[in-house]
């Protein structure tokens, strides 16, 4: 039920955005996608809590898509 949401938003395996990102930039989406529904899943169904050093890994990998993304934006 969890690999459902995520396979939809698996941009790589589709390939209707490699023409217009590098294959670089959708392996980094890839993985962002890969960690929300984690993070989503953890919260909810496993309890656990988001301690301020995983937000603060987490916003290290949005500055990451940020800068993937750097020339696009």
């Amino acid at each position: 039920m969890i690999a459902l949401p995520e396979y939809c938003f698996q941009v790589p395996a589709n390939r209707f955005g490699y023409g217009q990102f590098t294959g670089y930039q959708l392996k980094i989406i890839q993985e962002v996608i890969t960690l929300l529904v984690f993070i989503i899943f953890a919260y909810f169904y496993l309890g656990e809590a988001l301690r301020w050093n995983h937000a603060l890994s987490f916003g290290c990998l949005f500055a990451a898509v940020f800068f993937a993304f750097w020339g696009k934006i």
